[in-house]
């Protein structure tokens, strides 16, 4: 019969876990994230101005640095969304734009 893993064990190898797991993060410059915002669908998604995106950003970028350890800024074309959106049948909201991080992430295109 295998012994059941200790408490510490169970969570060191939940940290080893978290620390392969890549994360992305959308990254938009001003003007970028003044265009996607325009073509969304649920611009009141977005905060009011670039300077509140900016300092929700940095702080949630940082909380996920330490629970995960390895997010990565994606950073968003608005064309380039655009685009993907289009041959992906997807309309710009949160989930597309989630899932265009992600495409993006898998193929190094940061």
């Amino acid at each position: 019969m295998k012994k059941k893993p200790t408490l510490m064990e169970r969570l060191r190898a939940k940290k080893a876990q978290h620390s392969k797991t890549v994360f992305g993060f959308a990254w938009y410059t001003e003007e970028q994230w003044v265009h996607v915002k325009v073509s969304a669908v649920d611009p009141e998604r977005f905060e009011t101005t670039y300077s509140e995106w900016v300092d929700m950003a940095e702080s949630t970028f940082e909380n996920l640095r330490r629970a995960i350890g390895n997010p990565i800024k994606v950073n968003v074309d608005a064309n380039e969304l655009a685009a993907w959106c289009l041959v992906h049948g997807k309309r710009n909201n949160a989930s597309a734009r989630a899932e265009f991080v992600s495409y993006k992430l898998e193929n190094n295109g940061r």
